[in-house]
């Protein structure tokens, strides 16, 4: 039987476009802009140029779970990347081959990639998962030519998988030089992972069969590789790979706009290409790119717009040009589709002249959105609009007219939304910066109702921003001799671990306020995630962990600026990190997982600093405690360690010597790290002390009282750590790393929590965090960095001091640790300033 094209549209003005948030968490089967063809041909895709490719007729063969309900149809969905992924797909009816086998033949064009994955149609839309029960986030299939791909489902969203499995490992080189490849996609049976710094990739948990193996650059730089892997149960399959570097070539593209287009606006060009905007990651509202990453062209004097790209030569390029991102203010088809281009790049410089045919349906609504922003901001910083149509999506950059005064004009998709949600914020950090009438993430924001061909104006005025003071209390610096530190002295500052993908354009202007302070060091956090608990993955995730060449982008940034730099890699972790070790089983084979994981995270940060050049490595931290010799939770019991952790941290800190010949730091929480110091350290060359200590019992205690506090921590427990640790051994060294709140009780280091007695100061080591029970304390944070540099001041033997938790993409006056553009920085800036003087 025939499936009719059944458009979008059509379907969503009887239901509402509030039904897309369940399309995203795959629960309904409704796309944009049409849900299949009555005969499978892939989604229409605009050619660029005058390439003329032959098409390919690629077969894909599923086996499906024993469990697939046998009266629902199995479809192939091709997915749009620049669009979203869950907002463009095409999907496509499988033909029954035999009970567990269907099958379906599509035309690509040779040289595409196409992302796909398979689903079940029921009442509900069912995606399919991998055998650990996460998300297939999209399948790999290289079209070099006519041919086929058998793949396996393990499992759907709502079903379990109980069966076998296996793993594929290797490492991936360059083809050239031998050098190892980070950062690379490697995709196999709907899973995804990402190639570490030594080139090595691990696929766990892949149902026994053949499957297609598929290694892509998220940049195009080298070539793909695809080749069938067999995976047999509980068995191994090595593939040790060699890619071929890609040639760049230049590649002009015109732009002829539509008449009334309107003028004096940036237009972006949207991509697959990590170099086009796209994250790689599930961003907010089902999006991948984001516009503040994506290229933008110049305005010709003939009123088209142009860009000159070098490009990987081979490379699948899909593309759009919009005036938001890959979703909002897009170009459209005739149809009212979203157009989505194809471009395999040549061999040899090419102009490729495109035509966009208009910006909105005919008879859409457009929505101006005119605001006046307070005084109250800091110079020349960008501001965004979020839109809420089933959920909050990526902020958009506005368009600054004058002086106060932004604007932006929503022309798509207004034809499927009939109410809209929309807020204002700072540097594209809404949730954190945001205009004070829309705080936080769980604002609806202000509501616009639209109407068909309906213009609506909409004059606003911002009076105040979210966590920005316009004035803030001045903190003086204590009166005192400062001794003069030579330049190994370390001045840092080190960046919080939050991350959004939005921070890496903003991460050069950070990096040059961080270099004004007078800091000689910036300690970068990048991070991975764990996405099990059992057994334990420690993986990273794009969108919430910085890919490696963003990692890499910010070093270099850092050393541009004259910065020394520090990694210290940390975790994310899907609940409380006491939470997280409470509830993980910690038998033998899974502490034997766990230090697996640990050890590839450690080695992959260590080859990052080795072939970036940055100077320090910084392993541990609070959240190690139950992993350490002798290990115990949250709740005082014995985390159930294996009794060779101290051997394994041992050989851990020998391999990454291996690897890295800068100097390794281990980060220790004060007091609790001074307990039982672990013997290894022994082998670490530095000491970071984490230290939010109470410096008072009143927090209206004077100056010197605060001083006088600080240096008898430092005097007494801090310096018999080190006489313990050093041995006289010259070239160890011990830095101080501050953390203190904003908050009122900090001095006293208790923090008012309606649940715990007093909330731990690092606590609040994240953006924007809300307790209602705690008053925001400027000064209080200022007199306790006051206080401890002076008492650094008088203790020749630390080797410096870092203030932690800086939030680097603006400045907020929350109650977080961070420092920037709050009192205490301008007090770490005169300290640091005096201890770094010629």
């Amino acid at each position: 039987m025939k499936t009719e094209p059944r458009p979008c549209a059509a379907i969503l003005s009887k239901i509402g476009f509030f039904l897309i948030f369940a399309l995203i968490s795959g629960l309904v089967s409704c796309d944009l802009p049409g849900f299949s063809t009555s005969t499978p041909e892939p989604p229409p895709l605009v050619s660029s140029g005058t390439q003329n490719i032959p098409e390919g007729l690629v077969t894909f063969y599923v086996e499906i779970p024993a469990d697939t309900p046998a009266t629902e149809p199995i479809m192939l969905s091709v997915l749009d990347e620049v669009t979203g992924l869950a907002l463009n797909a095409h999907r496509y009816p499988m033909e029954k081959v035999d009970e567990r086998h269907y099958a379906v033949a599509l035309p690509f064009k040779l040289g595409s990639t196409v992302k796909y994955r398979y689903s079940r149609q029921g009442k509900i839309l069912a995606e399919e998962h991998t055998t650990d029960g996460r998300p297939v986030r999209y399948r790999l299939f290289q079209v070099a030519n006519p041919g086929e791909t058998h793949d396996v489902i393990a499992r759907w969203n709502d079903t379990l998988y109980a069966g076998p499995s296996g793993r594929i490992t290797g490492t991936i080189t360059n083809a050239v030089n031998g050098q190892p490849i980070p950062g690379l996609l490697v995709a196999a049976g709907g899973a995804q992972v990402f190639t570490s710094g030594d080139g090595g990739f691990l696929v766990e948990g892949l149902p026994p069969g053949t499957h297609n193996l598929v290694v892509y650059t998220l940049d195009g730089k080298f070539q793909t590789f695809q080749q069938g892997a067999l995976v047999a149960e509980g068995s191994n399959t090595p593939a040790d790979i060699q890619l071929t570097p890609a040639p760049t070539v230049d590649i002009t593209f015109i732009v002829h706009v539509p008449e009334g287009t309107i003028p004096a606006v940036p237009l972006r060009m949207a991509g697959n290409l990590l170099q086009l905007g796209n994250t790689f990651g599930d961003l907010a509202g089902g999006v991948s790119t984001l516009a503040t990453r994506m290229p933008v062209l110049s305005p010709l004097a003939d009123g088209s717009y142009g860009i000159i790209l070098a490009l990987p030569v081979g490379a699948d390029l899909r593309y759009k040009y919009t005036l938001g991102d890959g979703f909002w203010n897009t170009e459209r088809g005739s149809q009212g589709d979203f157009v989505i281009r194809q471009l395999i790049v040549p061999e040899s410089p090419s102009v490729i002249n495109d035509n966009i045919q208009t910006w909105k349906v005919a008879d859409a609504p457009e929505i101006t959105f005119d605001v006046n922003i307070t005084e109250n901001t800091p110079p020349n910083e960008q501001i965004a609009i979020q839109f809420n149509p089933y959920g909050w999506t990526e902020p958009l950059p506005m368009w600054h007219l004058e002086g106060q005064r932004w604007a932006y004009i929503l022309l798509s998709p207004l034809d499927l939304i009939d109410q809209l949600g929309y807020r204002y914020c700072r540097a594209g950090q809404c949730g954190q910066a945001d205009d004070i009438r829309t705080p936080g993430e769980f604002t609806s924001g202000q509501i616009v109702q639209t109407a068909p061909d309906e213009r609506l104006g909409i004059p606003d005025q911002v009076n105040q921003w979210i966590w920005y003071e316009s004035e803030l209390p001045e903190v003086g610096v204590t009166d005192t001799k400062v001794a003069k530190r030579g330049p190994e002295f370390v001045a840092g500052i080190a960046f919080q671990e939050f991350y959004h993908p939005s921070w890496d354009p903003l991460i050069p202007t950070a990096l040059e306020q961080v270099a004004a302070t007078g800091a000689n060091w910036v300690v970068l956090t990048p991070s991975w995630s764990y996405t099990r608990l059992s057994p334990p993955v420690l993986e990273p995730i794009p969108g919430q962990d910085a890919l490696w060449s963003d990692s890499v982008k910010a070093i270099r940034a850092a050393q541009t600026q004259g910065l020394n730099v520090a990694l210290q890699p940390a975790p994310h972790f899907p609940t409380t990190t006491g939470e997280w070790w409470a509830t993980a089983p910690r038998d033998f084979s899974w502490w034997v997982s766990w230090f697996d994981n640990y050890r590839a995270f450690a080695l992959n940060y260590a080859d990052m600093a080795a072939q970036s050049g940055a100077q320090t490595l910084v392993l541990g931290g609070e959240w190690m405690a139950p992993a350490l010799p002798g290990g115990t939770l949250a709740d005082g019991s014995l985390s159930g360690v294996p009794v060779d952790a101290e051997e394994r941290y041992r050989a851990l800190i020998a391999e990454v010597r291996a690897r890295f010949n800068g100097k390794i730091a281990w980060a220790l929480p004060y007091p609790e790290g001074l307990h039982a110091l672990p013997k290894f350290l022994d082998d670490v060359d530095q000491l970071m002390v984490l230290w939010s200590a109470p410096l008072a019992e009143n927090p209206e205690a004077s100056a010197v009282d605060l001083q006088v506090k600080a240096e008898k921590i430092l005097t007494t427990d801090i310096y018999a750590l080190w006489l313990t640790w050093k041995h006289g051994v010259d070239q160890k060294s011990i830095v101080i790393d501050l953390a203190y709140p904003s908050a009122e009780g900090i001095l006293t280091g208790c923090l008012a929590d309606p649940i715990q007695t007093c909330l731990p100061p690092r606590a609040l080591d994240y953006p924007a965090p809300d307790y209602p029970l705690l008053n925001v304390d400027f000064k209080a944070q200022a007199r306790a960095y006051d206080a401890v540099l002076a008492a650094i001041n008088n203790q020749d033997w630390i080797s410096g001091a870092i203030s932690s938790g800086y939030y680097p993409p603006t400045m907020l006056h929350d109650k977080s640790t961070s420092i920037h553009g709050k009192p205490a920085e301008g007090v770490l800036s005169s300290w640091f300033k005096l201890f770094l003087r010629e």
